[in-house]
């Protein structure tokens, strides 16, 4: 087998193969007497057929065939043997594959950088250093009544923090449209459930009373035969209910998940899940810092295929979340391109760290992760057997587990200094259990 290498600017790499005719001829004949052995011709019996009546039958597909494993087998063979790490697949260029003659192809390829890892010890890293007092415990506690409030049905006109039930029907240009119309719909007025137009029209109103009210769609929604559009809604506003915070009882406390111990004992799981929460933010600053120090201190030149991934990646996450599914319906590329060179450049960064420190998983804290992962979920057992079940969940938590080793040793050389700070500060809780 012959090689030769051409960079042709940047990463990118041509890699030129040639592979004897005898080799490809070889490997033809080979699979030709395999195929002749089972082979079912009309006029002769299984496995009897000539050779010769083999290779006119199936020949030109045999060739074909044998050429593609050959490019494929000769492609890695000459990149081990180079040394090469491509970034991706490569761009097979047939140059000769008639029979007869050399196979020769080109492929090009980009391959990944160069990583030489800085001395981390010139890293500066602030720990924040807070504590749960009393006033965060109260604050949660008030936020947790909102999010299960009671409500009482009203005869007064409706205001901000009802909720209403309502029927409606929206039309642009007078026809209909999907998603436009709906029956005994439950909206919380003022909480941005609804069109800012239609929650407004139906603040101050009672009971049984209707309304017409023209909204616009904002142009950024998630259909775009909606974006930018104005609809008229003809509504019915048909229940008003009052809504007040529940008491802190036992039947409160076990909606949580507290059985027993009463109020003292609701209030020291809170703090315990405060507590909880405040390490993971510690460890998400420590993370992000150490994450922004080696982005800044390791430019790479990368691969452009890898960064397309990515970008492509991050508009179909984007997409999931905007709960639309036409893929025309893509949000424009811009706006991820540095998140994306970001992500590759890390990726390349923390697997050469991963690479020189010789780091190998650690099982326990994959177990752990496991544990917290289906900890999320009403059957954690359940889940828990799923994961360990799939071979791609499974490297998925594996290489963020080795990922987090990977800072961890960042870490353990950085110099760090505490900074003092509130619970609020830090987690953007408020003491009157709003986030800020």
């Amino acid at each position: 087998m012959q090689i030769s290498i051409t960079a042709t600017g940047g990463l990118e790499r041509r890699l030129e193969v040639a592979v004897p005719a005898g080799q490809v001829d070889t490997e033809v004949n080979e699979r030709l007497k395999h195929l002749s052995r089972t082979a079912k011709l009309k006029g002769f019996r299984p496995g009897k057929a000539p050779l010769t009546v083999i290779r006119k039958q199936f020949g030109r597909e045999v060739h074909a065939e044998v050429v593609g494993d050959l490019m494929r087998s000769s492609f890695a063979e000459a990149v081990n043997q180079e040394k090469l790490k491509p970034a991706a697949g490569p761009r097979i260029e047939p140059i000769a594959v008639e029979a007869g003659v050399d196979l020769r192809y080109a492929a090009v390829f980009e391959v990944l950088p160069e990583v030489r890892l800085q001395p981390f010890e010139g890293i500066r890293i602030e720990r924040p250093v807070a504590t749960v007092t009393d006033a965060d415990v109260e604050a949660m506690i008030e936020s947790m009544r909102r999010q299960r409030p009671e409500f009482r049905e009203v005869t007064r006109p409706a205001q901000a923090t009802d909720r209403v039930t309502i029927d409606y029907a929206g039309r642009i240009d007078g026809q209909p449209f999907p998603g436009g119309e709906g029956r005994d719909a439950l909206v919380v007025l003022g909480a941005g459930q609804i069109m800012p137009e239609i929650d407004q029209a139906l603040t101050g109103a009672s009971a049984g009373e209707e309304r017409t009210v023209v909204a616009g769609f904002p142009a950024d929604h998630a259909s775009q035969t909606l974006a930018g559009k104005s609809a008229e809604f003809a509504i019915t506003l048909k229940r008003v209910e009052e809504q007040s915070l529940p008491a802190l009882g036992d039947e409160f406390f076990q909606a949580f998940g507290v059985r027993e111990g009463g109020l003292e004992q609701f209030r020291s799981e809170v703090r315990k899940g405060l507590e909880r929460e405040l390490e993971d933010r510690v460890r998400t600053r420590l993370r992000s810092q150490v994450l922004d120090a080696l982005y800044r201190d390791h430019p790479l030149e990368l691969p452009h295929t890898l960064v397309e991934e990515q970008i492509q990646q991050l508009q179909v996450d984007m997409l999931q979340r905007m709960g639309a599914r036409d893929a025309k319906q893509l949000p424009p590329r811009e706006p991820f391109e540095e998140p994306a060179r970001r992500r590759v450049a890390l990726g390349l960064i923390l697997g050469e760290l991963i690479r020189s420190e010789d780091l190998k998983v650690d099982r326990s804290r994959v177990q752990a992760r496991l544990t917290a992962i289906a900890a999320a979920y009403p059957n954690p057992e359940e889940m828990r057997r799923a994961y360990l079940q799939s071979a791609d969940a499974m490297r998925q938590v594996e290489s963020a587990v080795l990922e987090e080793q990977a800072i961890d040793r960042v870490l353990e050389r950085v110099q760090i200094e505490d900074r003092p700070m509130s619970f609020r500060e830090l987690t953007g809780f408020g003491t009157d259990g709003e986030t800020a």
